[in-house]
């Protein structure tokens, strides 16, 4: 899960996807980088175990904005330039403390804070700064 609220998003009542089941957060709390997470109904480490590499999904909070991307939105969708030129498609997006990162091809790395919309048929258009793009 990727989140810039996960103290929200991780409290305690909480609902997340698991994709296969829905899962009530008890009680979480940041643990070296990472949270700690228990839900209702996973009582021991064999449960827990069951879970691992799951990918966890969440219904949009109340007060959040309608300008929010969501990494399941932002993977596969094509990336243009202000100038309308296009530098490919999303592969992945990489946590990192400063912004997160959109993964194209060749490895280009494009923080997200250059993100200047996203357009109705998904498209990603971003406002890099001079050589950003340059090999």
């Amino acid at each position: 899960m990727v989140t810039n609220r996960p103290e929200r998003r991780l409290s305690p009542r909480s609902m997340l996807s698991s994709g296969a089941s829905a899962l009530e957060v008890v009680t979480s709390r940041p643990h070296q980088g990472r949270w700690l997470v228990v839900f209702a109904g996973i009582g021991d480490r064999n449960a827990a175990e069951r879970l691992r590499g799951a990918t966890l999904s969440a219904p949009p909070l109340d007060d959040e904005d309608d300008d929010v991307l969501w990494v399941h939105e932002l993977v596969g969708a094509q990336v243009v330039d202000t100038a309308g030129q296009r530098h490919g498609t999303i592969e992945a997006v990489e946590a990192n403390p400063a912004s997160d990162l959109l993964v194209l091809p060749g490895g280009v790395l494009v923080p997200l804070v250059f993100v200047t919309e996203r357009r109705p048929d998904g498209t990603v258009v971003v406002d890099p700064p001079a050589g950003l793009f340059e090999e």
